[in-house]
């Protein structure tokens, strides 16, 4: 396992997630405390040190497990969780984005967690409710008592990440570092506008449904290549399943998993996949992404059988006429930093 900096901070992360979301039976479908034990010492006997958990994953099921997990070596891990999701669906004030939910529910997670501070607090989704001043004033005196190092928003769209970004810095309030989307060869559309902010604004991304829910672990395939009855989707999803079956072709070719395959794509992204394992076996193959290199080709098949519309402006600006109308001659003797470039 290697490091990085999340974003522009001096913030130290495993390559790879932890994601605990199936940590506890309560939705019927989690690893029980003894499996969960087993997936976290794997991770941390492979050098990771990143955790990702929320309040409500598990109905706080997950938060009392890592609270257990790490509490023998608090301060080598760094813990994210997140905020905004109800946890409590009677309480019209158990859920948002407002600042008696994000009190409330920080102390929440300070408990289960059996900790006095939170590495990351995320934003889990934009509520479209709450001032934005509200926001990153309340997320500002949460990072000023001590109890939250550093903020990440999750699930939000690009304008609102961008406006509260901007209104961090302008009040010089604590800024966000960490971006948390949806992001796999199945589902690109965080290029079209969420990945270009996040480059630029210095955030680092952290990616969830990095497998797109099995889809590119070969556990569907499509109709032209199984005579079995088909468990997923709709004509919508048997564009996904067929990307799934690309990254099948490559595994077999590389002798390695599809969800290695996957994984290893993802991380040529300049993202940080976020793990989650019903099994210490999955998460096993799953880590085992770490040791493979994709050929360029084969990088080049998958962003090709993968790659998304993005729309306007995107597809006019990357027009041959359009760009020299705004570069003249000269586009291809400047070199542009990543954050800046057109897709």
């Amino acid at each position: 396992m290697r490091y990085t900096l999340l974003g522009d901070s001096g913030l130290r992360v495993s390559e790879i997630s932890l994601g605990t979301m199936t940590f506890g039976p309560d939705w019927g479908f989690g690893a029980d405390a003894p499996n969960s034990r087993a997936q976290f010492e794997f991770y941390a006997d492979a050098g990771g040190n990143f955790i990702d958990t929320a309040v409500n994953y598990t109905n706080g099921t997950a938060e009392a497990y890592v609270g257990e997990l790490i509490a023998d070596d608090r301060d080598r891990w760094v813990v994210a969780t997140k905020y905004t999701l109800s946890t409590n669906p009677n309480d019209p004030n158990a859920g948002g984005n407002s600042r008696k939910n994000l009190r409330n529910s920080l102390e929440m997670s300070l408990r289960r967690l059996n900790t006095d501070y939170i590495d990351v607090l995320w934003l889990h989704a934009w509520d479209f409710m709450t001032s934005p001043v509200e926001v990153m004033s309340a997320l500002d005196d949460a990072v000023r008592s001590g109890k939250v190092l550093y903020l990440g928003i999750s699930d939000s769209p690009a304008w609102v990440v961008a406006r509260l970004q901007t209104i961090a810095e302008l009040r010089g309030w604590s800024p966000f570092i960490g971006l948390q989307v949806e992001y796999s060869l199945a589902q690109r559309e965080t290029e079209r506008e969420l990945l270009p902010m996040a480059h630029a604004l210095g955030l680092g991304v952290t990616a969830w449904g990095p497998l797109a829910g099995g889809i590119l672990t070969g556990k569907y395939r499509s109709a032209a290549n199984t005579d079995e009855p088909r468990r997923h989707g709709d004509s919508a999803d048997e564009a996904r399943v067929r990307i799934g079956d690309a990254v099948v072709d490559i595994a077999t070719a590389t002798g390695v998993s599809p969800a290695q395959v996957a994984l290893a794509w993802l991380r040529t992204r300049d993202v940080i996949p976020i793990i989650g394992a019903r099994t210490t076996a999955q998460l096993a193959d799953s880590l085992g992404s770490l040791d493979v290199r994709l050929a360029p080709e084969h990088v080049a098949s998958l962003d090709q059988a993968s790659a998304p519309t993005l729309g306007f402006p995107h597809d006019f600006l990357a027009r041959d006429d359009i760009s020299g109308l705004v570069y003249g001659a000269n586009r291809h003797l400047i070199d542009i930093p990543r954050g800046r470039r057109p897709h």
